[in-house]
């Protein structure tokens, strides 16, 4: 394990022992707020979903093809805020914050699934929400296990895959998950502090900077605005439900890699090779599934938007042109 890394969670870690859901300080977000980024108005929306509102960021021509973006952890659909523009020229984009994240609505912890197959479901009745029956996903993180569930569940709606240190198979699992293993085999509160530590500003920022070329320049307001949502009262419990049900996705491993097989969905692939905790290793066994497969590693870590977003944006827009009906 990374030196760095090793001792926040290790110390750090060691020292810190519905019918209508209760809201957390979930931060407010006013109907159809509409902004001009890079010449495209790019809008602010929420839609209730059993009973939690899930705030989105919806940019483009709706009767243009849809770009799903599906965001990791700690973020949101902040993550996407330069590439949505981008794509917007030519595409609908719709980014989402999932339950807990960003500005959608962040239930208590004992009042609400927070799992990877209902957020998935959650984001699948989004999109019904918008008419959207056909789209193109972007999965990082937590965006790949929620949209390859969406994915097995409707692979018919699925015209492509952008996969971004999003993991699908055992071997992307390396040393870094021991802690999460070991709290999967035994959910116990030992357990569960063990993992606090990952949680606190360090962590964050070190999930932004660590494996970048230029850390220096990654811009500080992505690790201070996720913190700021990571302390509310209430965050840490919901980050420890995810962080348990994260576990179930690795038995869904060999049913997605056969819809792969069986689908053969177009997919562009671009992954920060250096990224500690969705390492390259991961991205190498795409190969022997998905055929239609365009493949590049980048010299930067986990958030490869913040340092090679510009070339994410123009292969990814080249990739949807040739493949997007």
């Amino acid at each position: 394990m990374h030196r760095s890394l090793k001792s926040l969670i290790g110390a750090s870690f060691l020292a810190l022992s519905f019918a209508s859901p209760v809201l957390l300080s979930s931060p407010v977000l006013a109907a159809d707020t509409v902004v001009t980024v890079q010449h495209e108005k790019i809008a602010f929306r929420t839609v209730t979903i059993d009973g939690v509102k899930v705030a989105y960021r919806e940019a483009g021509d709706p009767s243009r093809p849809t770009v799903l973006l599906l965001h990791g952890f700690p973020t949101s659909s902040h993550m996407f805020r330069n590439l949505i523009p981008q794509l917007a020229k030519d595409y609908h984009v719709i980014a989402p914050d999932y339950p807990g994240f960003g500005a959608s609505d962040m239930p208590a912890a004992e009042d609400f699934e927070y799992s990877f197959a209902n957020i998935a479901s959650m984001m699948t009745r989004l999109l019904d929400t918008k008419k959207v029956d056909r789209y193109s996903v972007y999965l990082m993180d937590y965006g790949a296990p929620i949209g390859f569930r969406m994915f097995a569940e409707h692979p018919e709606r699925v015209s492509g895959f952008i996969i971004q240190n999003g993991n699908a198979y055992a071997e992307g699992l390396g040393e870094f998950w021991d802690p999460l293993k070991a709290y999967w085999a035994d959910p116990s509160a030992e357990n569960a502090d063990k993992l606090r530590g990952f949680l606190k500003l360090d962590a964050t920022k070190w999930q932004f900077t660590h494996g970048t070329r230029k850390p220096d320049q990654i811009n500080p307001d992505n690790y201070w605005h996720v913190q700021y949502l990571l302390d509310r009262k209430g965050n840490q419990e919901v980050q420890l439900e995810l962080f348990l049900d994260y576990g179930t996705n690795v038995s869904e491993y060999s049913k997605w890699q056969a819809l792969f097989r069986r689908h053969q969905v177009p997919t562009l692939l671009m992954w920060g090779k250096n990224d500690h905790i969705f390492p390259a290793a991961g991205a190498h066994p795409y190969k022997r599934d998905l055929k239609n497969l365009e493949f590049e590693l980048l010299d930067t870590g986990h958030f490869a938007l913040e340092e090679d977003g510009t070339r994410i944006a123009r292969r990814m827009i080249g990739f949807l042109n040739r493949n997007t009906k």
